[in-house]
């Protein structure tokens, strides 16, 4: 273990969000591959939703399932189990004869995506200090959107071949070999090594974190100590007065990351812009473009992430997202034109880089943060099925909606419901930034009466 706590910080971040973009490619690369599935599996409107959203119902499974062993386990167990399912699900879909095969080995790779979106903002936050945990933290989303536009340029690559998208969803086999070498080498969250009694390994993993400040080491780990003393919590507790705030926050900010459209337009941006008149080569092509600056605005939004309040970034986004889709919504009315085509890429391209800079790495920012330490993977789990059951209802019932309702006015209910975000974010979201985790718990548990550690005079 002395080993692992030595390794290059920069590693440590790197390696432990690299399940991120096994996350964004396993997403992503289905929105160029179910142009070619539709047609040679001859799917219908319902079949192609659920070829797209059986990801998502296993990752419903995933987040339930392996993220609240990740309280029994361990962060660094389940991270190394989940790119094992990766590998399995990736080669899965690869050699899917048929529909059902399929779909099974897309859900099997939904379980992995659940997991590490449930396991990596919280292992990243339990590892950063206070002051970085923000930029960490959104590493996660920064290599989700790097594994969509890798996911975009493999499907522009492979467009031009019959089986092209077999080697679309196969390719995904790569990086999840990649992670699980890298996590056999990663440490464990110090959080859970104070909280199974393993102290020393931890003060070790916190000194090699925050750069061999001896004393910021005892004061945090004196803090951790404090909170993992409190009994690990069960579903009881998640549901108590003292977690309802947090729980609110996780529930609210995972279902309107959703239903405010983001990952229809990510799922389904191809079909969206062969509908206003692209051709398919011109509709992935634009869609690489479209990941180049949505890897770029995430950059930024990592850059930034600790100097700017978490609810201020939310509203400001939730009104660039809700503007967005009603220009965009503006233009599909007018669909055939170039000038409307046009336009509608330049909006659904604005739309994808507020949601990068804000709603899409905030969230889970945010989730990794609100909940107490004895009950921080199942709170993070909850939250992530919670996120993943939102996205299975939107992307499986798009298709149907897109030929029901019409690219024009569908899109303006999703942007409508980024208006109603702003009324939650602002009534109902308490700030967390330059907060340590340990002080979010002491002010949830003493606005619940309980009594607040003094961390202020801790040595």
């Amino acid at each position: 273990m002395k080993n692992k706590s030595k390794i290059s910080t920069g590693f440590i971040y790197s390696f432990g969000a690299l399940g991120g973009l096994l996350f964004g490619y396993d997403t992503g690369v289905i929105s160029g591959a179910i142009l070619f599935i539709e047609k040679q599996m001859s799917l219908d409107a319902w079949a192609e939703g659920w070829v797209v959203s059986a990801v998502l119902l296993g990752a419903v499974l995933g987040a339930a399932l392996i993220g609240p062993s990740s309280d029994k386990f361990g962060r660094r167990k389940l991270l190394l189990l989940s790119a094992i399912i990766f590998l399995v699900g990736a080669l899965g879909s690869a050699f899917s004869p048929e529909f059902w095969t399929l779909m099974i080995s897309r859900i099997i790779l939904g379980m992995a995506v659940g997991a590490a979106s449930a396991l990596i903002p919280t292992y990243l936050s339990e590892l950063a200090p206070a002051d970085k945990r923000g930029t960490v933290s959104s590493l996660f989303q920064l290599m989700v959107m790097s594994g969509i536009l890798l996911a975009y340029i493999t499907n522009y690559s492979f467009s031009g071949f019959y089986t092209g998208w077999r080697w679309m969803l196969g390719f995904a086999a790569i990086p999840a070999v990649i992670l699980f070498l890298g996590g056999l080498i990663l440490p464990e969250s110090p959080r859970f090594l104070v909280k199974i009694g393993k102290t020393t390994e931890a003060r070790s993993v916190l000194d090699n974190m925050n750069k061999n400040n001896t004393q910021a080491v005892e004061i945090e780990l004196k803090q951790i100590q404090e909170q993992a003393a409190i009994k690990s919590g069960r579903y009881k507790e998640l549901f108590s007065k003292t977690i309802r705030p947090s729980l609110v926050i996780g529930i609210g900010l995972a279902i309107f990351q959703q239903i405010m459209g983001c990952n229809t337009v990510l799922y389904y941006a191809p079909t969206i812009l062969t509908k206003v008149g692209f051709g398919v080569s011109a509709a992935l092509l634009a869609h690489i473009g479209i990941g180049i600056f949505n890897v770029i605005v995430t950059a930024i939004a990592v850059s930034i992430m600790d100097k700017i309040d978490r609810k201020k970034m939310l509203i400001y986004g939730a009104m660039g997202m809700g503007i967005s889709l009603f220009v965009m919504s503006f233009a599909m009315k007018y669909s055939g034109s170039s000038a409307a085509a046009v336009i509608a890429l330049v909006a659904l391209t604005i739309y994808i880089a507020f949601f990068s800079a804000t709603w899409g790495p905030v969230m889970w920012v945010m989730i990794g943060e609100v909940f107490p330490l004895n009950i921080r993977g199942l709170g993070n789990s909850f939250s992530s099925v919670i996120n993943w059951a939102a996205n299975l209802a939107v992307s499986l019932t798009f298709p149907s909606l897109l030929d029901f309702f019409g690219t024009g006015s569908l899109f303006i209910g999703y942007g409508a419901l980024c208006f109603l975000s702003i009324w939650f974010v602002h009534s109902k979201v308490f700030e967390t930034r330059n907060r340590s985790l340990e002080e979010i718990e002491a002010t949830l548990r003493s606005k619940a009466g309980e009594p607040e550690p003094d961390f202020e005079n801790a040595q």
